[in-house]
């Protein structure tokens, strides 16, 4: 494990019991963003790094019972409080790192990623490995439940130019990693950006 794989997990493994319980009025945030990468039934989509697996209902209703839905995550105990939710029941949990799937390329159709990439240690590269895993045409749906802004000042901080989520940051980063960006939300309930993988 790298320095940052680490302190990815501790922070989430201190926090895995309680994170549904600290926001619980996400549901629908989640459900909204799922309907907007048009899933149809029998798809196959990622939840890349699906902490406690708030998204693989939406996604499960999307793709149908044919549809394949996998929840991937590098903290054991997001996992096991996903299993603990029952939301195991809805995709299949895989404890791995996004950053270097065991999924072959180009099997599935979407993925959806959840305050991602803020975490991912090299970004470029990270987001080559989520192409590498979708077929061309496929989606990528970068989230979260609220907008940049609201989420700096939950945690106390002012937004930066630097910001990977800004727009003017994140489209020339995901075209440089195998994505054309389809479309940008960053609104006080939410940050969805869009993008379809090129081939």
């Amino acid at each position: 494990m790298s320095h940052d794989h680490t302190h990815v997990q501790e922070f989430f493994s201190a926090r895995a019991a309680e994170w549904d319980r600290r926001f619980p009025d996400d549901g629908p945030a989640y459900a909204a963003a799922v309907a907007e990468l048009g899933l149809r039934e029998g798809d196959r989509v990622l939840d890349a790094g699906c902490g406690t697996g708030r998204a693989l209902t939406p996604l499960r209703a999307a793709v149908g019972p044919t549809g394949v839905v996998v929840g991937a995550d590098l903290t054991p105990a997001m996992l096991e409080a996903a299993v603990g939710a029952g939301r195991d029941r809805d995709g299949r949990l895989l404890l791995a790192d996004v950053t270097a799937l065991p999924l072959r390329s180009q099997s599935l159709d979407a993925v959806f990623g959840a305050g991602l990439i803020s975490h991912l240690p090299e970004p470029a590269e990270n987001l080559r490995e989520l192409a590498r895993v979708v077929r061309p045409g496929g989606v990528l749906a970068l989230f979260h439940p609220i907008g940049r802004a609201a989420l700096a000042a939950r945690q106390g901080r002012q937004i930066t130019p630097e910001d990977l989520r800004a727009e003017a940051n994140l489209r020339p980063l995901l075209a440089g990693s195998g994505w054309h960006m389809t479309s940008y939300t960053d609104e006080a309930a939410r940050f969805l950006a869009l993008a379809v993988r090129e081939g």
